[in-house]
C-alpha cells in the first residue's frame, strides 16, 4: 500500500512541478516578444539601400535602376543627383567617368557582368550600364545595382548622351 501511495504523490509532484516550469517559461517568452528591448532593432524600411532606386533620365527617356546594399552603392547615392555623359564601350556598356571615385573599401568586386548591370569600374572610376553582357572576366567591377526598367532605353541610344541621374521618391 505505501508503493503506490508514494508513487502518486511522486507523480502528482511531478506534474506540478512540470506545470509550474511550463507557464513560467511562456511567460518569459511572451515577456521576450512584447519586450522591444530584448528584440534586435529592426532597420528603418527607408534606411535600407536595396529599397532604393534611381532613375535615369535622357532624350525624353528614363532607366530605372535598384540599388544593391554595399559600400560603393551608398558612396554613388550620396553623390546624387548628378548630370553625366554616357559613351558606348565596346558595344556592350554605356560608361561615364564619375568626377569623384568611390571608394571600394570592404566591397566585393564580380568577375562577371550580365545584361542590366549598374556596376562601377574601380580602375577608371567610371559607373557603367550592362546592355550586353560581358564575357570577358575582369576582376576591378563592383556591381552597383540592376535595371528595373528601360533596358531597352539603353540598348536603342546610339552614340553619346547626357542624362540626369537622380533618387527616386518614395
Amino acid at each position: 500500500m505505501k508503493k503506490p501511495l508514494c508513487l502518486s504523490s511522486i507523480l502528482v509532484t511531478s506534474l506540478s512541478l512540470a506545470a509550474c516550469s511550463n507557464n513560467n517559461s511562456s511567460a518569459a517568452d511572451r515577456d521576450n516578444t512584447s519586450n522591444p528591448l530584448n528584440q534586435a532593432p529592426e532597420q528603418p524600411k527607408e534606411d535600407r539601400i536595396s529599397d532604393t532606386r534611381i532613375k535615369l533620365t535622357f532624350n525624353d527617356k528614363e532607366v530605372l535602376v535598384r540599388m544593391y546594399d554595399n559600400p560603393a552603392s551608398k558612396g554613388f547615392l550620396a553623390q546624387l543627383p548628378l548630370t553625366v555623359t554616357f559613351e558606348d564601350y565596346i558595344g556592350k556598356e554605356k560608361i561615364s567617368i564619375l568626377q569623384k571615385r568611390l571608394s571600394i573599401d570592404d566591397v566585393q568586386t564580380e568577375d562577371l557582368s550580365k545584361k542590366g548591370d549598374f556596376a562601377y569600374y574601380a580602375p577608371w572610376g567610371n559607373v557603367a550600364i550592362f546592355y550586353k553582357g560581358l564575357e570577358d572576366a575582369t576582376n576591378d567591377l563592383i556591381i552597383l545595382g540592376q535595371i528595373e526598367s528601360g533596358k531597352e532605353n539603353i540598348e536603342n541610344v546610339d552614340g553619346d548622351f547626357t542624362g540626369r541621374i537622380e533618387k527616386v521618391a518614395k
